[in-house]
């Protein structure tokens, strides 16, 4: 039976398993919501204990984050720690330790060539390409035991972010509820908790500047044009592009109110909200040049901008031009740009591509952010067009949707700093929804409840499957653990350890192994590229202290070998 016909199903449908177990309790709560004869209560209603909880309004910012970051905690045993996989996350890694070591880069290696890697620069400094705002967050968790650390506390953050935003536009019962469906479907369970892309920093930026549109033009309290400013700050610190596109249409419509107001003196508004604002933003921009200065050597160059330029062939947006490709010193680096990315982009460059990658990205961000239980209170999105109060949510929408369209590339955390922006938009659907009336029945309150229930089945039914190691959708990434395994044998010797990594002509590049320290010399293991015997002498020569090992990284089952002059292949 093991190999029989519904084991094969099985494992067919294991990866797909999760949407279609959601669409099948969204297609039957809706049956059962319709089929109802009496009036569905709802949690929402005025004088539930929900809504007297939601009035607290500090209370529930407060309870959001410290449900987040308990609940993800008690799961440890079950979900573990995370490990890193992503080429970004070692960057991110790499810019952390950096920081964590009172850094704010490090001095280019004299044996950097053989230490190259992805999304880091090696000159004139050896730093992440990313900014800075990431590995900030996670250097505060390295300072704390551990680099996750500073994941987990912003995530729950930014569940409390959402609470406190969502509470400028609706009212205090809805500004709760969106935060626990935040998370339960985003922050428990998806890489931006589990992982080291640091994405809910981002997120949190877009929620501040969001939260604070609707405040400062009712009260124009300094606090809330301090929150817009430092929001901008975090934006442009962790997704400079995306961050600007989605910002900029609030400091547009921030600049429309405040020339057209009649309410404020002109006074009132310097010193409540223009100064304050001001100040953070250059404070913001001196500090952002002074860092550039540091890694780059100039204080209006990035260092992505330098390792794009030392490495990318590909361009960041469709309407640019591929650059000459640059010399490489290694295989695997010139599959990774010459071949990945240029296929990206030279797809995305075509009609037919370009429909076919728009629909990519369409389902894999439904997929994500929508799904089957969200696409039930999208369906009245439609009504919020006639929301004056969501006219200036749903131009930046707009304005979101076009510029990730020109992106190369578009990955779920790109949009992170409209995630805030996605959960108006959802809960401002929920509630006319809500509305909804059919024959006379108040069908509305049902299918609000009905989102809810399926969120905490969702929640309930992913806990149970990790925990009896039932496969009901993709598997977590868990590091790469061929290296993890050898790592983990050399940290076990005593002394200072150096492996020269060798790959296969097929070798996958995302699958790399070196990823340093940010003091590379002060290091336990040091991971070096092969770059052949002649090459490696001055490796050698220079970590003379060192035992050396060889390590074939596509064996099936890599093992160290200690390291001859005739040993590199």
């Amino acid at each position: 039976m093991a190999d029989g016909p519904l084991q094969r199903l099985y494992l067919a449908l294991a990866p797909h398993l999760l949407p279609i177990i959601e669409s099948v309790l969204v297609l039957a709560v809706v049956i059962l919501t319709f089929r109802a004869r009496g009036k569905v209560q709802v949690f929402l209603s005025y004088g539930s204990f929900f809504s007297r909880l939601a009035r607290r309004k500090i209370l529930s910012i407060f309870l959001v984050g410290f449900l987040t970051f308990a609940i993800r905690v008690a799961f440890i045993p079950v979900w573990g720690i995370p490990q890193p996989s992503w080429h970004d996350e070692f960057s991110f890694l790499l810019a952390a330790d950096t920081f964590a070591h009172g850094r704010v880069t490090n001095p280019p290696h004299p044996m950097w060539k053989h230490f190259e890697g992805f999304h880091i620069i090696q000159q004139p400094t050896y730093m992440s390409m990313y900014p800075p705002g990431q590995g900030i967050i996670l250097a505060a968790g390295q300072l704390l035991g551990h680099p996750w650390i500073g994941q987990l506390v912003t995530t729950a953050l930014m569940c409390s972010c959402l609470c406190w935003m969502l509470q400028g536009w609706v009212p205090p019962p809805w500004a709760l509820l969106g935060a626990l469906l935040l998370m339960m479907r985003v922050a428990l369970l998806s890489y931006w908790m589990n992982s080291y892309f640091a994405t809910s920093l981002p997120a949190i930026g877009g929620m501040l500047v969001l939260g604070a549109l609707p405040r400062i033009r009712h009260a124009a309290p300094v606090a809330d044009a301090v929150f817009m400013a430092v929001g901008l700050a975090i934006l442009a610190n962790t997704r400079p592009y995306e961050g600007l596109v989605f910002s900029a249409p609030f400091v547009v419509g921030l600049i429309v109110w405040i020339a057209k107001q009649k309410r404020f003196a002109n006074a009132i508004l310097i010193r409540r909200v223009i100064a304050p604002m001001a100040l953070i933003v250059v404070i913001t921009g001196t500090g952002m040049g002074y860092y550039f200065w540091r890694v780059t050597g100039s204080a209006v160059v990035m260092p992505y901008q330098v390792n794009r330029r030392t490495y990318a062939v590909a361009p960041y947006f469709i309407w640019q031009k591929p650059r000459p490709e640059p010399e490489y010193r290694h295989a695997v680096m010139r599959n990774f740009y010459t071949d990945w990315e240029m296929r990206g982009y030279i797809e995305g460059t075509t009609v037919r591509g370009f429909v076919r990658r728009t629909a990519e990205r369409i389902g894999t961000l439904w997929a994500f952010f929508v799904g089957p239980v969200f696409t039930l209170p999208l369906l009245a999105f439609p009504w919020l067009f006639r929301d004056r109060r969501m006219r200036l949510p749903l131009i930046v929408a707009g304005v979101v949707v076009l510029g990730n369209l020109v992106e190369t590339w578009t990955l779920v955390h790109y949009l992170a700093p409209a995630l805030g922006l996605f959960y108006l938009l959802l809960v401002q659907s929920m509630r006319h929804l809500r509305l909804y009336v059919r024959r006379g029945r108040a069908l509305g309150h049902g299918l609000v409840r009905a989102v809810v229930m399926v969120c905490v089945a969702v929640v309930v039914l992913r806990v149970l499957a990790m925990a009896t190691a039932v496969r009901t959708e993709p598997p977590r990434p868990a590091g790469n653990q061929k290296r993890n395994a050898v790592e983990q044998q050399l940290r076990a010797l005593p002394g200072k350890q150096l492996v020269i990594v060798h790959y296969s002509a097929k070798h996958i590049p995302h699958e790399d192994w070196i990823n340093n320290r940010a003091d590379i010399d002060a290091a336990k293991i040091v991971w070096a590229r092969d770059m052949g015997t002649a090459d490696n002498r001055e490796l050698v020569a220079y970590f003379k202290d060192r035992k050396i090992w060889l390590v074939n990284a596509d064996d099936p089952s890599p093992a160290p070998q200690p390291y001859s002059s005739g040993a590199s292949q």
